[in-house]
């Protein structure tokens, strides 16, 4: 999200020997005022809708107001430049984008990073690292777009380094944009302003087709991708072609033009939100209005919009907007844990306040100072330079910070619980003494399995195999079965990953027992006959329902001696009927009812005369990430505990379903006494519990397995 202050605004053909300048008037030469004001609405939409300001949680429309800007300003920079000199020079072109972004940026990386390896849980410093690297190559958005369609994200708190992606998506539409201006004006010999609006429109047009195609079928990616973001720039560039032609516009219709420009953008702040499927049609609005804005100025008329946005305020925080924008992420996501207190709207709108200071200190300090030195202005060899020398010490710094994360306090070895439970003569009772033990833990055992830092990475073995399949996917890779391949009897596993966290369990009673052990899990799909909402993708989880569809036409078929379902008990993003309608607003029992109705229908699709079907019930949540709790509260982990009674999702409803099930003949395994006393800790003896906020972790699993096979109809 950069754009360029100290520019005289330009406009009209290229001068040389084969385009001559149009006839006709051209835009007054100067500083754009109502620009820089377009920038303060356009930042302080982003900031207050970050810190979740009531009202605008559509602020977000504010990274598409400059992306209009940026295309407007750069292609009328490139378009005076081959005018003044038949040529675009491209190291000079890069050389003052590095100036005029690398210094203010990379110091924001390297203070995050530093901030975040102070306060911020030690189970995020490596991905944080990994964002800075990504972050200083301008490739944030497309690793920010790969883990969005991930499940094992899903959760995962935000990168402090998230808003970078703007700056990654303009600078790799700048890598090409500039280019294709310059072989256009060698190859194109007349009407050079044709063939530009030509190639633009058509790549104008494309990018928004493609935006609206994938917003539709994978929001992450079009949500940071380049290629369904290069229309916006886009826009700005045909209004830059235009900007002549725009100048001579009559004052009053421009002048209307620019209000109306104006109430769309902030309309679109207003009515949009988070479940708005962004950018696509809906991005039209905001950027349409952005560019009304920039064309009905290029005539400068008087009661435009410009009498509001070149006052003084506007102009001051249009002034600082890049560095605010910079600024204000790491803020809002870091300082919460520095002050040890929970992110709140009024904290969130006087951290904003401060970065705004902070930003105030950048431009004067670092931004201004670094692109008005003589030395970088002579030739692009020094900004080049300098360019590649910040580039450098930010992903050095990130990659040595990588490989030496924050340490965490540890205490004495704890009991070794899976060896504890095995040689129980009640494994039962051992484990539920071990539980009560671990409520009041102080320290992390020193022996803690898995280690904090490498929670999230806990998975059981077959996700390596890809058999898990996630939100996209709805075909298996292969046959997917574990255990004796050649076994007699035929087990499945079906579900979400709430389902999927028992492989390890029944892994180890498939081993021991011969079975043929068949794995059909996808995440967040869960295992009722339902239909809900992903926010991942913004609409109806259809990928979910052919899914589940198809695999239990599958179980019904292969008829095997036992079905072992287990599935997550919330209503994920949000229950659907069967027009797709919310049904949020509906009393909880007739949410309830549906939920029944779909266990039922799914049990009843399986059945078969020599099946036996078992639902395990869903496990407690332990209400926070638990690595990252135990991160924070290495020293007190208890801490993290949560009340038993507190921890399981819509008991309610879980008990209606145990009923049904029962009624069904269906073996229902409770799982409580596996988890919680009075409490459920989050470390059980020297074993974590969970990997994030509701998986249980693959050892913790594992030493469940003869209890787990003690429940079996077997």
């Amino acid at each position: 999200m950069s754009v360029t202050h100290d520019v005289h605004i330009e406009a009209g053909r290229p001068e040389n020997s084969v385009n001559r300048p149009a006839a006709g008037p051209r835009p007054r030469a100067g500083f754009r005022a109502d620009i820089e004001g377009m920038r303060a609405i356009a930042v302080t939409l982003v900031v207050l809708s970050h810190a979740g300001l009531a009202g605008l949680a559509g602020g977000y429309v504010g990274v598409d107001v400059f992306f209009v800007i940026s295309g407007f300003l750069i292609t009328t920079l490139l378009l005076g430049e081959l005018r003044r000199t038949g040529t675009i020079s491209l190291a000079r072109f890069y050389a003052r984008r590095a100036i005029r972004l690398l210094p203010a940026s990379t110091l924001v990386l390297l203070v995050t990073l530093a901030g975040a390896w102070l306060w911020l849980p030690a189970t995020r410093f490596k991905a944080i690292s990994l964002d800075t690297l990504s972050a200083t190559c301008y490739g944030i958005n497309w690793r920010l777009a790969a883990e969005g369609v991930q499940y094992l994200n899903a959760d995962a708190a935000p990168s402090p380094l998230q808003h970078f992606w703007s700056l990654a998506v303009e600078e790799q539409f700048y890598l090409v944009w500039p280019l294709l201006l310059l072989i256009l004006a060698l190859t194109v010999r007349t009407r050079y302003r044709a063939a530009v609006l030509a190639v633009l429109g058509v790549a104008v047009l494309a990018s928004l087709y493609i935006s609206i195609r994938v917003t539709a079928s994978s929001a992450p990616y079009a949500y940071f991708g380049a290629h369904t973001r290069a229309w916006e720039l886009g826009i700005g560039a045909l209004v830059a072609i235009g900007a002549t032609r725009l100048a001579a516009l009559r004052r009053g219709p421009a002048a209307v033009l620019t209000w109306a420009g104006l109430a769309a953008v902030l309309t679109s702040a207003v009515i949009y939100d988070e479940a708005t499927p962004f950018p696509g049609s809906a991005a039209v609005l905001p950027v349409l209005g952005a560019a009304a804005i920039i064309a009905g100025g290029c005539a400068a008329p008087p009661g435009g919009a410009a009498l509001l946005l070149r006052l003084r305020p506007f102009q001051l925080v249009g002034k600082y907007s890049y560095s605010w924008y910079l600024w204000h992420w790491p803020v809002l996501m870091i300082a919460p844990f520095l002050l040890d207190t929970e992110p709140a709207p009024g904290l969130n709108l006087t951290l904003a306040a401060a970065a705004l200071l902070l930003a105030a200190g950048t431009f004067h300090l670092v931004e201004n100072p670094g692109r008005s030195q003589a030395w970088v202005r002579r030739s692009a060899v020094p900004g080049i330079g300098l360019g590649l020398a910040l580039s450098l010490a930010a992903a050095g710094v990130a990659k040595v910070g990588g490989n030496h994360p924050p340490r965490l306090a540890k205490g004495e070895p704890a009991v070794l619980t899976a060896e504890a439970v095995a040689a129980a003569t009640d494994p039962q009772a051992e484990l539920q003494r071990i539980i009560a033990a671990s409520a009041s833990l102080g320290e992390l055992p020193s022996n803690i399995t898995p280690k904090v830092q490498k929670g999230h990475r806990d998975l059981p073995e077959y996700y390596a195999t890809d058999c898990h399949l996630d939100y996209p996917e709805v075909v298996p890779p292969g046959p997917c079965v574990f255990g004796d391949p050649a076994g007699r009897e035929t087990v499945y596993l079906f579900g979400d990953s709430h389902a999927a966290h028992w492989y390890p369990a029944l892994r180890t009673i498939a081993a021991k027992r011969g079975w043929r052990l068949v794995v059909r899990t996808k995440s967040a799909c869960q295992a009722p006959v339902v239909r809900t909402y992903t926010s991942t993708f913004k609409r109806a989880y259809t990928e979910c329902e052919r899914w589940r569809a198809a695999m239990l036409a599958e179980i019904k078929r292969a008829a095997p001696t036992m079905v072992v379902v287990s599935s997550n008990g919330t209503d994920n993003g949000g229950l659907l009927d069967a027009s797709g309608r919310f049904l949020d607003r509906e009393p909880g029992a007739a949410r309830d009812a549906i939920w029944v109705a779909g266990w039922k229908a799914m049990f009843q699709a399986v059945a078969g005369a020599h099946t036996r079907l078992v639902m395990i019930e869903d496990t407690p949540w332990p209400g926070r990430d638990t690595p990252e709790c135990l991160a924070t509260n290495a020293a007190h982990a208890s801490r993290c505990a949560r009340p038993a009674d507190a921890s399981f999702a819509f008991p309610q409803r879980q008990a209606l379903v145990s009923r049904t099930a029962r009624d069904l003949g269906v073996t229902v395994i409770p799982t409580r006494q596996w988890f919680c006393a009075a409490v459920c800790p989050q470390v059980v003896g020297n074993l974590m519990v969970w990997r994030d906020g509701s998986h249980i972790t693959t050892k913790y699993s594992r030493m469940l397995a003869p209890l787990l096979e003690a429940e079996l109809p077997i």
